[in-house]
């Protein structure tokens, strides 16, 4: 069994991201974005998709924590990709649906090789709450484009219920993070690569 890791560096005039990633990993982390909100969900995927991930990022967020967060989110998807390799031997579908408290969100990932993002359900006005003091809402959803768009992943998320933001955010990353660990899961059964092209 290939070796699925990767390493990669981003850097703008905006942003510096550094970041490593096991895919068949345990979940430990050691991530450190600036943004402490980001830090706990990229933390939370760690864990609950089975990777270890290392991340060091710095950035602009006296303006904002956009660019950071996405800066991290561009270079998890393509160390995602990277690692992924020819994907022989996967799952390559996992579905998951998880709770948080009184909130609710499914996730489900393809890793198919052709990029696309479907995402519904949040609260009215929730793209708009600050959580943590600088992570708004809107970026949940921009982590997972980036994600998905630079890792060619087929995403679907959707929030179910929940009232709090935080436990809907965080629904949402865990039910990502587990939907993904199906997926890139080794498959004992599959011979090659899982699709009748025979490419991903």
């Amino acid at each position: 069994m290939s070796t699925r890791t990767a390493s990669r560096t981003r850097r703008t005039s905006e942003s510096t991201v550094e970041l490593e990633l096991d895919l068949d990993g345990t979940g430990r982390s050691r991530i450190d974005t600036s943004v402490p909100f980001f830090d706990h969900m990229l933390t939370a995927f760690a864990k609950h998709s089975l990777t270890d991930l290392t991340v060091r990022a710095s950035g602009d967020t006296d303006i904002d924590a956009h660019h950071t967060v996405e800066d991290v989110s561009i270079v998890l998807g393509q160390a995602i990709g990277e690692a992924l390799g020819d994907k022989a031997g996967i799952s390559r579908y996992g579905d998951a649906l998880v709770p948080l408290d009184e909130a609710l969100a499914q996730a489900v990932v393809d890793i198919s090789g052709r990029p696309f993002l479907v995402h519904s359900g949040e609260p009215a006005g929730f793209e708009h709450h600050l959580i943590g003091g600088h992570f708004t809402g809107s970026l949940v959803r921009h982590t997972f484009e980036a994600i998905a768009f630079h890792a060619a992943l087929t995403v679907h998320v959707r929030v179910l219920g929940g009232r709090d933001p935080h436990h809907i955010a965080e629904a949402e990353y865990k039910a990502f993070a587990r939907a993904f660990r199906f997926a890139k899961a080794h498959d004992a059964a599959v011979e090659g690569v899982p699709s009748t092209k025979g490419a991903l």
